[in-house]
This record gives structure tokens, sequence and C-alpha cells, in this order.
């Protein structure tokens, strides 16, 4: 085995949060840090145009390509689970979607043991990171190196949708990621001067050949070496031959939710069982690690629409090849974008305190690989419920570092899950009946007008729903028994080594996991720098008043039939109040 040399910290996995890690820990000019990546480069023109997204997260030099076991509860299907295989991790494969969760998500973290994670110490980090194109406030960052922007809204549908939903009586949200999450607005984008700004893009390219950061690539990490109780360094491969570097101060995985649990494991630490049945020594016996898996569901909810105005339009090579052309040269028009400009975050019931369905809305009828596109113009909605109760794992195959981990989410086991489903359905249908969508709504083409019974809707879930793609939780952060990490990110129980990344959420945030992820690096940092944290905001929050007796703040509100929906153009019921 070579040696590779000493460095202060080796940060495994160049992903949202260690790419963060990278550039925070380099601030000190002398610290060295080592910045290991399985992956490749990220230059190619498919990871830099927004609109191509669906391309390197379907490309296998790009993503891990995780599959999950057989899933019960989805009638035994197989879900695709993208993990990023880049620099810049998923944040170079998303869909650079900006949603930070609620504030009382993070409340819930300090309840559940993350002690100092609640919405108040961790907005400072959110506005650290962010430069926000329409320029910042007390909960809005203007300086920050990840440049966030809204769409042009250029296609109508997207306004329509937001006065579809406050005429169903929702609020209208000037900023999801400010004062009120919940409501129909515009949805932030990680996109600068029409480019992706990815993790890599934000923080490491403009440091990389200016502070003592050695980024190495294709480098596939086999475990952490142990001495003494303490983390002293990462072995890995790279080039067909095993190398070690070793770490003056600590080790810190950032490999996400499915490849931080995995080194863990492959190092020993982990469930003592489990790791003894694959044949892996056991270093230190953590059974919380690689538990608590959650994730979050949704279906696209598709409508006819009846004027040619759709993206469906563009779906030929020849409007493909304009789009390109047009953003290569000038990095504008539709590659600039990822079309989700528009979306909602509402409840599904009275008593429940904050919102638990999230919308993306899409201007075009198709699967999000891009596949599938409707035979016909159409509009969709991406729901989902937020905080399922399923839990799931990840686990070992095998003592091989090349294997892949075994990987169940255990979706839909719980029944409050497919409650949630079911008023997922029944709202979007009473969404798009609308009298805003009059002029463009067509016939239900998914889940489609026979699909009306709870038994019905339960089993197109079963058969249609799909990852969203925001797996987190295998390295809970806590203070109990089944945590893996303190709130300073320290494994408990080893010295030297800390979980950086998604997995380490106690419990899923309310919406999209990239920009919680890159706050949870930007505090570490803080953590492991030891200088103290910046200090709390005393930004206020909204939450809906009468959440326990409303599912939504309106008054008077148009409502379908909640057992059946609409059956096509223009079916709706009388009015009736919000309930």
């Amino acid at each position: 085995m070579n040696e590779m040399g000493e460095f202060d910290y080796i940060i495994v996995g160049a992903g949202s949060a260690g790419c963060v890690l990278a550039n925070r820990l380099t601030e000190d000019p002398d610290v060295s840090v080592l910045l290991l990546e399985y992956g490749g480069g990220d230059s190619s023109i498919y990871i830099q145009m927004p609109t191509a997204l669906s391309i390197p997260m379907n490309m296998e030099k790009y993503n891990w390509r995780y599959e999950t076991e057989p899933e019960p509860g989805l009638k035994g299907r197989r879900l695709h689970c993208p993990r990023g295989k880049v620099l810049g991790g998923s944040s170079s494969i998303n869909g650079m979607v900006y949603v930070r969760g609620n504030a009382l998500d993070f409340d819930t973290w300090a309840e559940m043991g993350a002690e100092h994670w609640s919405y108040h110490d961790v907005l400072p980090y959110f506005r650290r990171a962010e430069c926000r194109a329409e320029g910042g406030n007390d909960y809005r960052g203007d300086s920050g190196p990840l440049h966030t922007c809204n769409g042009t809204l250029a296609n109508p549908l997207y306004g329509t949708f937001v006065e579809a939903g406050m005429q169903a009586g929702y609020w209208k949200t000037d900023d999801m990621n400010g004062y009120q999450q919940e409501g129909f607005g515009r949805m932030d984008m990680t996109v600068y001067r029409g480019q992706r700004w990815s993790c890599a893009n934000a923080y490491v390219h403009p440091i990389r050949t200016t502070r003592k950061l050695t980024v190495l690539l294709n480098a596939l990490a086999h475990k952490v070496t142990l001495r003494d109780g303490r983390a002293a360094g990462v072995v890995f491969e790279r080039g067909g031959s095993l190398q070690e570097a070793r770490a003056r101060r600590e080790v810190i995985l950032s490999g996400g939710p499915i490849n931080s649990p995995q080194l863990l494991m492959l190092s020993g630490i982990g469930p003592a069982a489990h790791l003894r049945a694959i044949g892996v020594p056991v270093e230190r016996d953590l059974p919380g690690v690689g538990r608590n898996l959650q994730d979050h569901l949704e279906m696209y909810f598709q409508q006819e629409c009846t004027q040619p105005i759709t993206l469906n339009k563009v779906m030929n090579p020849w409007s493909k090849f304009l789009i390109g052309t047009q953003w290569f040269f000038t990095k504008g028009g539709l590659g600039a974008t990822n079309h989700f400009e528009t979306g909602a975050f509402i409840r599904s019931r009275p008593g429940v305190r904050w919102p638990d369905i999230q919308y993306h809305f899409l201007a075009g009828a198709f699967s999000y690989d891009g596949n599938a596109v409707a035979g016909t113009h159409g509009f969709q909605a991406h729901v989902g419920s937020m905080r399922s109760k399923s839990r799931g794992w990840v686990q070992l195959a095998s003592a091989d570092p090349r294997a892949r981990a075994r990987v169940f989410f255990n979706y839909m086991s719980h029944e409050e899950d497919r409650i949630e489903m079911r008023a997922a359905v029944r709202l979007t249908r009473e969404i798009f009946a609308q009298p805003a969508f009059d002029p463009y709504r067509g016939v239900e083409l998914q889940p489609g007008p026979e699909v009306k019974t709870a038994d019905e809707i339960d089993d197109f879930v079963r058969a249609s729903v799909e990852s969203a793609f925001h797996p987190c939780g295998t390295c809970r952060m806590g203070t109990d028994e089944m945590a893996v990490v303190d709130p300073q990110c320290r494994v408990r129980g080893v010295e030297g080594l800390r979980v950086v990344d998604s997995s380490i959420m106690p419990q899923v945030t309310t919406g999209n996991l990239n920009a919680p992820t890159i706050m949870i690096g930007e505090k570490a940092a803080d953590h492991i720098k030891g200088n103290g944290m910046l200090p709390r905001s005393q930004a206020p929050y909204r939450v809906a008043e009468d959440w326990q007796t409303r599912q939504r703040p309106g008054t008077p509100v148009r409502q379908v039939d909640h057992a059946a929906g609409p059956s096509g153009a223009g079916a709706r019921a009388p009015n009736r109040a919000a309930v």
C-alpha cells in the first residue's frame, strides 16, 4: 500500500456538504485538506446546462445508480435511487430546486436531540451560504458563494397554477424560503447566469488553485483506519492501487445517506451483529448506522392542456438542438431553467401544523427522466407527502468496498402515508378544477378519472409513485443510543471522525434536500473549526393560526367532490367552506 502523505483534514465525498467543507476549512491558510471523490470532473454540458438535468441523472458516468430492494408497499417494485458520482455530487445532477425546509422542521430536530439546530440556529448558515439574485434580507443571503434565482415565468401556466391555488383558498407566499413557506408561489433554483450552480461551481472551483486543497477524483474509499479508538486516515483505491492518506486532525465523511453509512460499516463501525455476519471486524458497535432511512415519494398528476403552449412542443430532436445551441452561445432561453418555476406547500387536513404536501408545477407532461412523453399537450404537478412515517435501512451487501450497499426504504408501510397520498390526489384535482385553469384544462391524463375510491388511489400510488430522490437519516444526529453522531456531527465513541451530509438529519425536511445539506456543511464547518457559531437569528416565521381546525386559511372556496374528483374539463362542485 502506498503512503500518500498527511493532511489536517480528509473529506470523503465531494458532494454538496463535502464541497462546502473543503472551502470553509481552507479559509485558514495553514490548514491542508484532501478531498476524495470517486467520480470524475463536472465540465460536461449535460451537467452545466440546467434544462438537461435528466441526462446526467440517468448516466452511469455521473450516477451511482442505486436501486432499492423490492418494495412490498409498491407492489414489489425496485425504485431508482440516483446519487451523484461526480465532482459536486448530487448537486451536479439534481433538479436545482432550492428549498430550505420549514422552520418547524429544524425546531423538531432540536426537540429530537439535535441541540442548537433549531430554525433560529440554522438560519444564519442558510444566509451565509446564499447569494440571492433579488437581494438579501433577514431570511435570505446576498453575498454567499451559492447563487439562487427565480425563473422567468414566461409560460402563463406557471402563474395560472399560483392563481388556482389562491382560488382554492390557499395562501400565496412571496418567498417559500422566507417568513412563510406555506402557500403557492415562485420557486428558487440554484442557477447563475444560465448555468447550474452546483456546490462544485460555488465552493470548489473558485479556490482549487489558490488554497491548500488537494482534490483527488476517481478515488474509491475502502475504509477509515482507526488507531486506539481514533480515526487516523483513509484507505482508498485509485488507478488500480491502494493508497493511504493520514489525517492530523479529523476524517470527515460526506458521501451521503448511502455511502457514508456504508463506509462506516466497512470500517467496522455499525451494528455489531450485521458486521459480523458480513465478515467485517467490529471496531465500534453503533446500532443506528444505516437505520432511519427516509425519503419523499411523489406522483406525477397530469392534465391535458387544450392550448399548444406546453413544453411538450419542444420534446423533439430539432427543438432540443435549437435550445442547446441558444444556451451554448447565450446561456439563455429554455436551456437556462430547470422548469420548476412555481410550486406550493400545503397541509393535507386540519390538525397538521405545517405543510405535509409539496407541489412542483411543470408546464409539460412527461416523466422526470424525460421519457414517456404524453401523446398530447399537458401540464403536471409533482405532488407528494413530506414527512413519511415509513423507515428503511442501508446495509452492506458484502465486505467488498466495490459492492453496492443494499437499500430498502420500506415505502408506504405506514397507514399515515397512504392517507396523505389520498389527500394529495383529492386536493390536486380540486386545484386543477379552479377557474384559472378553465382556458387550458382538458381531460385528466393521470391518475385518470376512473381512479376515484380510496382503494383505487392506493392501487395507483403503489403502481406509479416514484422517489423524489431525497434520501436521508442513516447516520442520525442525536444523543440517544440509536444516534450515530452528536450535535457537533462527531461519530459517537470514535475520536477524530465526523459525518457531515444529509445522513445526519434526524427527520427529513419539508422540501428538497440540497439547500439544507449545504446548510449542514456550513454549520458543521464552524463546529470543526471550534471558533464559535454565528449569532442566532431572531427572524419570525409564520404558522397558520387556525391549523388545528382548518386545512387551509381561505374562506369560501370552489371544491370538487372529495371522493370522485372531476372527470374531465370544467367539472366542479358548488362553493363550500374550506376544510
